[in-house]
């Protein structure tokens, strides 16, 4: 029988190469390309020294972040046209940005932000699948960043984040189940799964679906367990971006993360 084969020759369980560019954003805070492969996302973090309106009216404590997604309009083959063009954000864009928030909140301490919003954006320079994923996973590094500027300059007493937090996508293609799917994958999976980790090895967000099929238990744990092989490696990476960065900077002696 012919070995199982991945359109760009990847084994089921290889990421595509993932690679972080910091300061691309030179007026952001804190800014990463990261690249998986062809998918190519700006993630630019940027605080502010006020919380939502909501905030102040209940009287919560702390601080807030919050996130948006764009795809630029020739991040795609065809041309895609920018949300305001059609006077509102189309439900894909409002579900991914409403997700990489969430993730994010899911490994800050807020109470560390009192009275600033963390705001990161992401924008999709290239997509060949994976876009929410490598958001996900280019954001942290992006507040990060901004969180080390914020200390450095004596704006934010400590690291609020308790952990890192990265994502991937996993699914069944040709009834193979694969890692890190790019787009011609993607578009004809069989089953397709975004899975958002912590540093620490916890789930933050488990989003899957069968594309007109469906899937065994047998098949989602041996997708999860693929998840968490791939997410040790992104987790590695960013670690070491954040380290090598820290050094460069003389701030070694900051926590990476919480880990």
């Amino acid at each position: 029988m012919p070995e199982f084969a991945r359109p760009d020759g990847r084994r089921p369980d290889q990421l595509r190469p993932l690679t972080f560019q910091p300061d691309i954003a030179p007026n952001a805070h804190g800014s990463v390309l990261v690249s998986f492969g062809n998918t190519r996302v700006i993630c630019a973090a940027m605080i502010e020294p006020k919380v939502p309106a909501w905030m102040r009216q209940q009287g919560v404590p702390g601080g807030w972040l919050s996130a948006e997604y764009s795809m630029l309009p020739y991040s795609t083959l065809d041309r895609k046209p920018r949300d305001i063009a059609k006077g509102k954000l189309d439900g894909r864009t409002v579900e991914i940005q409403r997700l990489i928030g969430r993730s994010l909140r899911a490994v800050i301490d807020l109470k560390k932000l009192p009275d600033k919003t963390l705001w990161v954006d992401c924008d999709v320079l290239q997509a060949d699948g994976g876009t929410r994923t490598a958001s996900i996973t280019g954001a942290y590094l992006a507040a990060r960043l901004a969180i080390e500027k914020m200390i450095t300059e004596k704006k934010i007493a400590e690291n609020p984040f308790t952990d890192s937090v990265a994502a991937v996508s996993v699914g069944i293609f040709d009834n193979k189940e694969i890692l890190d799917l790019a787009y011609l994958e993607d578009k004809d999976a069989e089953v397709d799964f975004n899975i958002v980790m912590t540093g620490r090895g916890n789930f933050v967000e488990v989003q899957g679906t069968g594309e007109e099929a469906t899937f065994t238990q047998e098949q989602l744990s041996s997708l999860l367990e693929l998840a968490k092989v791939g997410m040790k490696e992104v987790a590695a990476k960013q670690t070491e971006f954040l380290v090598k960065r820290l050094l460069t900077n003389g701030l070694a002696g900051l926590s990476i993360g919480g880990r």
